[in-house]
């Protein structure tokens, strides 16, 4: 079996309700799917995650790399394909679109053996995973606080146990939707705040004093992504415990974040940090240094069906009888291309997701859709 062609979709889908967070405003959502064909009929997909365009062009950079290769040999892949760019992109798109191609040929190498990802890295270790809500972002409406009071009692109703809240508006008016939240939702359903690096380490530390009473799970992206030294002055001064990662790649990219202990979880986006071969890797050194692992997703059902199958062999950190499972982020943001482009859409039930079982990612790739939301 040879590889014969490496495909790309660029998609995109006009919101009907556009909504922001911290750095700026949506009105569209887009994607990034990459095709890995071989000569015997047999293809795989992967996701992108970041600009869809520019990641494009360097996937078709890659693809010349795989052309007559065994689609098998994902390590020596993923090694080539790192050091093709190695002097000119470690980070950002070039893993971003490294990420996407290893994805599929993991996929592709599932569909071939009739067996899902999670078997052949050598699991499962389990068969479902908690979700937890990501939402509750701006919206072009008056009252902020009402809109995300109705929003996260449909959560509630939906039966999710845990929800995450997006910060960045200004210490005073985060404090004051935070608590506003907390009220809504009671004290037995999880409270994540997310700031997408809106801080600096003195407003993050204001922040955090202020809202340490209303049992906050985790403080997620505080301050810019470079700011190493502000992870480590937030970490230091409150006890809301620090999450991080999902703007950092490739096990090297990581190591900092765990030698130093600058967070208490871990968010690599497997369709951005190197694939599913590299965000094992990194999973592995989290659990090495006692970090959790939660990877951030937030793309179409390709990527939460990616992240499911790397959940799926997580080893419980630390193992014990009460041990504390990894968690899904289950983005419930509007996104019309997410659901359309499998045939059956992963979904949520009670707050848990099943693992995809099927061969490869687990899931069917809806070809029309590909076609219906295609942006070029």
């Amino acid at each position: 079996m040879r590889i014969t062609e490496v495909k790309t979709y660029v998609l995109s889908a006009d919101l009907a309700t556009p909504f922001a967070y911290s750095q700026g405003w949506y009105d569209r959502r887009m994607a990034l799917i990459v095709e890995v064909v071989t000569d015997q009929g047999i293809s795989g997909f992967g996701e992108c995650y970041g600009p869809p365009r520019p990641n494009r062009g360097v996937v078709e950079a890659y693809a010349p790399l795989l052309i007559g290769e065994s689609p098998f040999a994902i390590e020596r892949h993923w090694e080539r394909l790192y050091n093709h760019l190695r002097d000119h992109g470690r980070k950002g798109l070039a893993v971003q679109a490294l990420s996407g191609i290893d994805i599929a040929l993991w996929d592709l190498k599932g569909r071939a053996l009739g067996s899902p990802i999670h078997s052949l890295m050598g699991g499962p270790l389990r068969t479902r995973v908690q979700a937890y809500a990501t939402g509750l972002y701006r919206r072009r409406r008056d009252n902020h606080e009402a809109y995300l009071r109705e929003e996260a009692a449909s959560y509630a109703a939906d039966g999710f146990t845990a929800m995450k809240l997006k910060t960045g508006w200004g210490v005073a008016e985060d404090v004051a939707l935070t608590r506003a939240l907390r009220d809504e939702i009671g004290p037995a359903i999880g409270l994540m705040v997310d700031a997408n690096h809106a801080y600096d380490a003195a407003d993050a530390i204001a922040y955090a004093r202020a809202v340490e009473d209303l049992d906050i799970a985790w403080f997620e992206e505080p301050v810019a992504p470079e700011d190493h030294e502000g992870y480590r002055e937030l970490k230091a001064a409150t006890r809301i415990p620090v999450a991080g990662g999902e703007c950092e790649f490739t096990r090297w990219g990581f190591r900092r974040f765990l030698t130093e202990r600058l967070v208490h979880v871990l968010q690599p986006d497997t369709c951005s940090a190197g694939g599913l071969s590299e965000c094992k890797k990194i999973a592995d050194m989290a659990a090495a240094f006692g970090v959790r692992y939660v990877p951030h997703c937030w793309g179409t059902g390709i990527a939460r069906a990616a992240a499911l199958q790397l959940l799926a062999v997580l080893p419980h950190n630390p193992p014990g009888l009460c041990a504390t499972e990894p968690l899904l982020e289950f983005d419930m943001s509007e996104h019309p291309i997410r659901d359309a482009v499998t045939t059956v859409p992963i979904v949520q039930r009670d707050g848990w997701v099943d693992v995809p079982t099927g061969p490869g990612l687990g899931i069917e790739v809806d070809r029309a859709a590909l076609e219906r939301f295609r942006a070029d």
